[in-house]
């Protein structure tokens, strides 16, 4: 019998859960062949080879036999372990949102290598960055985009006019921004404010180094947090389990400060 074709692929550790005594499944997503799920044999072993490359949001280069239902990870080499998200709860609270959110997002063995890259780059800045929930809310709008899902920032997404500054509302069941006069067609849509909407629409634009640097006030911080992570859940059609998490870490004040403002939203 032929033995079963080796895979070679970049891959983030989403998820796992231990089987039998030895074993463990991990759910990965990967450079070129999207979500799928593999079986670490004796990973829990002492002496295994394999076990601390496959700890959660470890960015590791893998070798794969496929099988018949499971792949079986057979090489591991770890690219990043993001040694920030093992130092700090609130950083490692938004990555397990983000690996949550991308498995929730996502269908096994769709390959995305954009989101597999936006993945990996969000992963680094919520290790280091001095505002670590802007690239948590950079990150939702990117990969809602690459998803099929980009909501509309630039008109109302019902009457199809240039939004005016004040008035508008985010709507989930619309995918975007309701400009005062359309807001009846969905009565729960939140407010947005102006600087809301610029944040949004800076984040879609793609450009991480200006976002990183703008000045988000808590009120504002609150704002886009509903807005971002309640337009994921709808389009993943769930709650997230870990934005309880996360949002448990807030109210025990274990998010991090506000740094200075080195950017704007008054252009």
């Amino acid at each position: 019998m032929a033995s079963p074709r080796l895979l070679r692929t970049d891959a983030v550790v989403l998820r796992r859960h231990d089987l039998g005594e030895t074993d463990r499944i991990v759910t990965l997503y990967t450079s070129v062949h999207g979500k799928l799920r593999a079986i670490a044999k004796g990973v829990r072993r002492p002496t295994s080879k394999l076990g601390g490359h496959l700890e959660l949001f470890t960015h590791n280069h893998l070798m794969l036999a496929r099988g018949r239902s499971l792949d079986v990870i057979t090489q591991v080499e770890t690219v990043s372990s993001f040694i920030g998200l093992r130092e700090d709860l609130w950083r490692t609270g938004l990555a397990y949102y983000i690996a949550e959110l991308v498995d929730r997002l996502t269908e096994d063995r769709s390959e995305n290598v954009a989101l597999f890259d936006l993945m990996v780059a969000t992963l680094e800045r919520l290790a280091t960055a001095s505002r670590p929930d802007l690239a948590v809310r950079f990150f939702e709008v990117q990969a809602v985009g690459l998803l099929g899902f980009r909501p509309e920032l630039r008109n109302c997404v019902h009457c199809r006019r240039s939004l005016e500054p004040l008035g508008n509302a985010f709507s989930n069941l619309h995918g975007g921004i309701l400009c005062r006069t359309c807001r009846s067609t969905d009565p729960d849509s939140p407010m947005l404010s102006t600087n809301g909407l610029k944040v949004l629409r800076l984040c879609q634009d793609g450009n991480w180094n200006l976002v990183s640097r703008l000045h988000v006030t808590p009120e504002l911080t609150n704002e886009l947090d509903h807005v971002c992570s309640g337009y994921s859940s709808f389009v993943a059609e769930s709650h997230l389990k870990s934005a309880n998490f996360v949002a448990s870490l807030r109210r025990d004040g274990l998010s991090l400060p506000s740094p200075q403002a080195s950017s704007n939203l008054s252009e």
